[in-house]
């Protein structure tokens, strides 16, 4: 994909959710934008920089570290998320250089994140990733276990979480599982929520979504997972 077509991309993407906010009676400004770059180069993502998006998400915390302290050298307002699996090993990498993490979903991970941000005192933004389909091969806390790991990482862990996070299985209708993390979110008081990819964030919108994760819209298709 070309420069220009990411930048189109990013446009459509806007747009869309400019056009969704309105549909559903939303402030578009209320719904955060999550550029999804894990697998292009930094040169694929310096363009998308220089048309003004400055949220961006990665899966993998070797692949970050390696391009963006350079591209935040010159985007520093540049906000990196973290959306895919964090092993516990890599908590103190991530809390350096992640300004939220999504997929928080374990005790041993949150209190290796809970003595990285003691230490470091980097406090990024933090969400529990909830596995609202109870898929066994995918991260995330089981609905019913939600609410205790909430209570467990404020009690146990002096974190804050801020808000959910969830990936519907590939093969269910989206919205459900999307009214799911509403309701659970909305009973703990939690204010974000990370939910919605290229495919579906339309959905995600009506339901509440404040970031909505898109890569392939935006820069195209990837080579690898």
């Amino acid at each position: 994909m070309s420069e220009s077509d990411a930048v189109e991309g990013l446009r459509q993407v806007r747009e869309s959710i400019r056009r969704s906010a309105s549909d559903y009676d939303r402030d578009p400004a209320s719904i955060t934008l999550v550029a999804v770059s894990k697998t292009f180069p930094a040169e694929a993502i310096e363009p998308v920089l220089a048309a003004g998006q400055r949220v961006f998400g990665e899966n993998y915390v070797q692949e970050a570290k390696a391009k963006w302290p350079a591209l935040r050298e010159r985007y520093p307002d540049a906000e990196l998320h973290m959306i895919g699996p964090l092993q516990s090993n890599k908590a103190r990498e991530a809390v350096e250089l992640f300004d939220a993490i999504h997929t928080l979903d374990r005790p041993s991970l949150a209190e290796a994140l809970a003595k990285e941000i003691a230490k470091q005192g980097r406090t990024p933004r933090l969400l529990v990733q909830v596995n609202t389909g109870e898929e066994p091969q995918k991260g995330g806390v089981i609905p019913s276990e939600v609410d205790a790991f909430l209570e467990a990482c404020r009690t146990e862990y002096g974190l804050t979480v801020e808000g959910l996070m969830c990936i519907p299985p590939a093969e269910h209708p989206p919205s459900p599982h999307f009214a799911l993390l509403n309701t659970i979110a909305k009973r703990n008081g939690l204010t974000m929520l990370s939910m919605g990819m290229s495919a579906d964030f339309d959905a995600a919108i009506q339901l509440g979504a404040t970031h909505v994760r898109v890569g392939s819209a935006i820069f195209g298709t990837r080579t690898k997972a």
